[in-house]
């Protein structure tokens, strides 16, 4: 992935206890009043239909016609055939959306007393190798230390792929005596008391999301990433599935909703150099040439070197 030539080697966790929304609030609110009608909260959309004039986004209560509309549903929604589309997208979209993969990727979170803190708080991962079930509950990393969480008493553990879906579909008391087994294992029973509190997200269970972010399966190309997010018509998509690079991010959203929108209303404005249409293939062959690793098909740096950008 792009992101860790053009900006990090290492992975940043982000324990802001506003939450990542607080910068999106912050943007809305440069154009959005409170309570501001435009703004449809707790709203499921049901159906979307297309057409070369325009696009209406169906909901229980109603609808919003538009002449043009960004479709930021998850990849994992899109999979899951939650709203339908009319008429049915094109079978090389279809193809796209289902040639990729979405990951599941669960932090299981415990908090102790403080007074009964039983980990070195000095230290910030922990391993646990299980003798007999690869990848079961095997990372843990502690939030009650420097540069974090001093005196907090926070732990957690990371699980993904089966391991994280077994998580994800069983109720809170099963995790947490499965994850305590395995603390008592690694420090003693008699070590290891009662979280006072116990929490996790279900990512593959949540309707508007079914997963916790995309990813490129083994034998993809570019081209097929490319039908995944080109155009149907004037209904568009973003979200940080249809970035090439930066795919699994939130800064891969970021960038292609900025794309999109600004494509959108070059459109709408009639500006015929900045409303283009997005490459499509509805017949693939074999691999991506080098060549066409271009912007023309999402590919907008480079990561065939250990710098960012090209000269």
């Amino acid at each position: 992935n792009t992101t860790f030539y053009q900006y990090s080697d290492a992975n940043n966790y982000v324990f802001d206890q506003r939450g990542f929304n607080t910068f999106i609030k912050g943007e809305a609110s440069t154009f959005l009043k409170p309570n501001d009608p435009r703004l449809l909260l707790n709203t499921i959309v049901t159906k979307i239909s297309h057409s070369d004039t325009g696009v209406t986004v169906h909901y229980k209560d109603g609808c919003i016609e538009a002449e043009y509309a960004i479709c930021t549903f998850s990849l994992g929604v899109l999979q899951n055939d939650v709203v339908k589309f009319s008429p049915q997208l094109p079978m090389w979209k279809q193809e796209g959306i289902e040639t990729f993969s979405m990951a599941t990727y669960t932090k299981i979170f415990l908090q102790f007393p403080q007074d009964k803190v039983f980990w070195n708080t000095s230290t910030q991962f922990f391993l646990y190798a299980d003798p007999i079930e690869r990848g079961y509950y095997p990372v843990f990393q502690s939030l009650d230390g420097p540069g974090f969480l001093p005196g907090s008493g926070i732990l957690f553990v990371t699980v993904v792929s089966d391991q994280s879906y077994a998580a994800e579909n069983q109720d809170d008391a099963t995790t947490k005596a499965q994850v305590l087994a395995v603390l008592r294992d690694m420090y003693g029973a008699k070590n290891v008391p009662e979280p006072t509190a116990f929490m996790y997200p279900r990512w593959s269970t949540t309707p508007w999301a079914f997963g916790s972010y995309s990813n490129w399966p083994p034998g993809t190309s570019l081209k097929m990433h490319q039908n995944l997010r080109a155009n149907v018509g004037r209904l568009w998509f973003a979200g940080e599935h249809t970035h090439a690079e930066y795919y699994g991010f939130l800064h891969g959203a970021w960038f292609e909703g900025q794309k999109v929108g600004g494509t959108i209303a070059g459109c709408v404005k009639g500006n015929k150099t900045v409303c283009v249409e997005e490459v499509d293939y509805p017949m693939l062959h074999g691999d991506t040439p080098e060549a066409q690793y271009d912007p023309a098909n999402g590919w907008f740096v480079t990561s065939f070197q250990t710098v960012g950008f090209d000269d």
